[in-house]
């Protein structure tokens, strides 16, 4: 089968290749995935840069989510063969992956693979920032990053909880689409001050939280339009650069500065309370009370495309990989 790997650390368009390996066979508890279609993140990016809090094993398989079929069953495992389910692990970049047959989710029938591909990271992730920072109607909260998959989930189920939301763009042309996904108000950071923006928007007040995937100036700016006694939660570095932190505002805004990584949110979840937020976005994705956005899609043998167009600007929705 082909698999996209890496044996040694840089950008993946430089270090990525695709290699011939056997199809994997499944251990007791395990289950088989012939997979359909997989999620670019920019978790898988920083994952090959080890720039990622789980570093490689190298030579290592590269991406991290995706969604398939049951191939085959480990000794203790009884699924038909042909379930369509969403899985995480290392390696999902290759046609096929074996994985603990407690950790897949079923996919409903109402979901394509392109979107329930992405049923997992990035609507987790904005479920869980959400349910932790406290937010209520009429709080306003700012997303950095505004028009990445993961803001766009924070932004559907704010409108939901009726949470106003500033999201900060690069681009006019991502405006419309943010607007029409439920976005409050949205910021241009090239043409306009995002910090007086802010201030303008809110009647001087400020935000009352900050979900931050940036880093590097734009996050510490993100940082001085909180108010006082604010939160700011970062969950990304799109930058690859840390952001200072202005220790006067922390001490005389009283201001919460705490990160947020899934892996770690879903670690302090007990397997009931696992079970019941798996239903609740899988039912928002396939109700689409909460859309996922794909702008295209490509064969793995086309991963360093695919990769060039997930990172150049101005992307409205996912680049998918098909590897069969």
């Amino acid at each position: 089968m082909k698999s996209a790997q890496f044996e040694k650390l840089g950008p993946p368009t430089t270090v990525l290749t695709l290699t011939d390996i056997p199809i994997p066979e499944p251990g007791p508890g395990e289950v088989v995935i012939k997979v359909n279609t997989c999620n670019i993140n920019p978790a898988d990016i920083m994952f090959v840069q080890g720039m990622y809090g789980i570093r490689p094993e190298l030579p290592s398989a590269a991406g991290f989510e995706g969604a398939g079929s049951i191939h085959t069953c480990g000794e203790g495992v009884q699924m038909p063969e042909g379930t369509r389910v969403v899985f995480i692990t290392i390696g999902a970049w290759q046609q096929y992956v074996r994985v603990p047959a407690k950790t897949i989710i079923p996919i409903p029938d109402e979901l394509n693979d392109e979107v329930a591909c992405q049923a997992f990271v990035n609507p987790f992730t904005a479920y869980g920032m959400l349910e932790s920072s406290g937010l209520v109607a009429g709080d306003w909260l700012l997303l950095t990053a505004g028009a990445s998959a993961c803001s766009k989930f924070v932004v559907q189920m704010c409108r939901e909880r009726q949470i106003n939301t500033i999201c900060t763009v690069r681009d006019d042309k991502q405006i419309n689409t943010l607007k029409d996904t439920g976005a409050t108000e949205v910021v241009n950071t090239e043409k306009d001050d995002l910090k007086a923006e802010v201030m303008r928007i809110t009647a001087k007040n400020g935000v009352k939280h900050v979900f931050e995937a940036v880093g590097g100036s734009l996050g510490t700016t993100a940082l001085e339009c909180i108010t006082r006694g604010g939160t700011f939660t970062a969950y990304g570095m799109l930058s690859l650069q840390n952001m200072a932190l202005n220790t006067s505002l922390l001490i005389f805004k009283n201001i919460t500065v705490r990160g947020f990584w899934l892996t770690s949110w879903l670690g302090s979840l007990s397997k009931e309370e696992m079970i019941l937020v798996s239903k609740k976005v899988m039912t928002a994705l396939a109700t689409q009370q909460v859309k996922a956005d794909v702008e295209a899609s490509y064969p793995l043998e086309e991963i360093i495309k695919a990769i060039e167009h997930m990172e150049s600007p101005g992307r409205n929705g996912k680049i998918i990989l098909r590897p069969h």
